[in-house]
């Protein structure tokens, strides 16, 4: 993780979804970031206030205080190397052999720090997507115990039609079983928004808007099309 990355985790520290070892960085981090101790704390009152269905507005001169500091921000210009001099580079037969090692090392590697980069890549987009949908003045967060253990942490607004789902201290299931999340709707109709294999963080997009009540089921693996009851937690959300 880059230091520019760990700026990304107040929403998920505030919310104890991070693992061990990432929220031990953050801590330490924030002994030295003025920034992110002003944001957990600002995160910590909207995550008590939403507990409790109260939504505070932004005040009025927010917006216009944002684009107005905007113009004042210089943007730096494009860093160019310096071009070589007219003389040519000449590379010895080791040189030359160096390289070609390096390109093998290069190619064989190459795969895992892709793939590296892309989990670093969705980890950030999805701390950045769990701070966006806690500031949303209509977020409401429920909780509630899961049968067998655990407990379950729901926080949804319907004017992002999106939710974050936090799963901990669920008990571990047989060999080909999974846990299924469910949105179920004021008729009663259940929809899947998910599978889970034990403790996690998740967030949902769509499914949210108009939904009464969050179900979490233990169903085969690979999910099924309608719930398995009697499920192993209901949350009223409205």
């Amino acid at each position: 993780m880059t230091d520019a990355e760990v700026h990304t985790l107040a929403g998920p520290y505030v919310l104890d979804a991070l693992p061990v070892h990432e929220r031990t960085r953050f801590e330490a981090h924030l002994k030295d970031c003025a920034f992110c101790r002003t944001e957990v704390d600002e995160l910590r009152e909207a995550a008590v206030k939403l507990a409790t269905q109260v939504a505070t507005p932004p005040p009025p001169h927010l917006k216009a205080d944002v684009m107005a500091a905007i113009e004042h921000v210089r943007q730096l210009p494009p860093q160019v190397p310096e071009e070589d001099g007219p003389a040519q580079r000449r590379y010895s037969r080791r040189s030359v052999l160096a390289l070609a090692a390096a390109a093998v090392a290069a190619v064989t590697a190459g795969g895992v720090a892709i793939d590296q980069y892309r989990r670093r890549s969705e980890q950030t987009e999805a701390n950045q997507r769990i701070s966006a949908i806690l500031a949303q003045p209509d977020a409401r967060t429920v909780h509630g115990a899961v049968s067998g253990g655990g407990q379950a942490t729901v926080v949804t607004s319907a004017q992002a039609n999106a939710a974050v789902v936090i799963l901990k201290g669920l008990p571990k299931l047989p060999a080909q079983r999974t846990w299924q999340l469910w949105m179920i709707d004021k008729s009663q109709q259940a929809h899947s928004i998910g599978l889970a294999t034990g403790d996690e963080t998740q967030v949902v997009d769509g499914n949210v808007t108009g939904k009464a009540t969050f179900g979490l089921t233990i169903e085969p693996s690979g999910g099924s099309p309608t719930p398995t009851l009697p499920a192993a937690a209901l949350l009223p959300l409205t």
